[in-house]
C-alpha cells in the first residue's frame, strides 16, 4: 500500500506537469502566434485546386470576358473624357487640378473595379472565382495579354497627360505618380494573387 501511494502521487504530479505549460510550450505558442501575425499582412493565394479549375471551365466567365467585347477598350477613353468635362464645369479649379482630379478619379474607380472587389456578381461556376479579383479573372490569370497591356497603358498614359497639363508641378506630379503606381503595381505579375491586409 505504501508503495502504491507514492505512485499515485507521482501520477498526479505527472498529470499536473502535463496540464501546466512548460517554458518550451509557451515559446512554441509564441512563435506560432508571431508567424500567424506576420503572414496576415502579406499573403499569397494558393493555386487553384483541380476541382476549382474544373468549376471555372464549366461556363465562360461573363464577369471578366466583357473586356474583350466591342467597345470595351473605348469605354475607358470615353470615361476619362467625361470626367475631364465634368471637372471643367468646376470653375474654381485651374487646369492643373482638373487633370489631376480626372486622373485620381479614374484611378480610384479602376482600382476598386479591377483590384478591390473579389468574386462575381453572378451565380455560376460554383463560386470558383470567389477569391479572385476581376484582374485575376481576366484571361484566366494569364499575364501581359493584349487586353491587360491596354488596361495597364491607360493609367500610365493618363499620368503622363496629367503631369504635362499640370506644368510639371512637383506636388501634383507626386500625387499623380502615387495614384498611377497604386493601379499599375497590382497589375504586374509579381502582384498576381497577392493579398495585403492591414488587420
Amino acid at each position: 500500500m505504501s508503495q502504491y501511494s507514492p505512485k499515485m502521487n507521482n501520477n498526479s504530479n505527472d498529470d499536473n506537469n502535463l496540464l501546466t505549460p512548460t517554458q518550451s510550450h509557451h515559446s512554441a505558442h509564441t512563435v506560432t502566434t508571431r508567424k500567424r501575425r506576420s503572414s496576415s499582412i502579406i499573403q499569397h493565394l494558393e493555386p487553384d485546386t483541380l476541382e476549382t479549375k474544373i468549376d471555372q471551365s464549366l461556363n465562360p466567365n461573363v464577369n471578366a470576358n466583357w473586356v474583350h467585347s466591342k467597345g470595351a477598350w473605348v469605354i475607358h477613353i470615353v470615361l476619362i473624357l467625361f470626367l475631364k468635362i465634368f471637372f471643367n464645369f468646376i470653375t474654381v479649379l485651374n487646369n492643373d487640378w482638373k487633370w489631376t482630379l480626372t486622373n485620381l478619379t479614374y484611378n480610384i474607380g479602376s482600382y476598386i473595379m479591377f483590384h478591390q472587389v473579389k468574386g462575381t456578381p453572378f451565380e455560376f461556376n460554383s463560386g470558383a472565382y470567389d477569391d479572385l479579383t476581376m484582374w485575376e479573372q481576366i484571361d484566366n490569370g494569364d499575364q501581359y495579354t493584349p487586353t491587360k497591356k491596354f488596361l495597364m497603358l491607360v493609367p500610365i498614359s493618363l499620368f503622363l497627360i496629367s503631369t504635362h497639363y499640370s506644368n510639371y508641378n512637383l506636388n501634383l506630379f507626386i500625387l499623380n505618380g502615387v495614384s498611377c503606381l497604386c493601379v499599375v503595381v497590382p497589375k504586374l505579375a509579381i502582384s498576381h494573387r497577392l493579398r495585403v491586409t492591414l488587420y
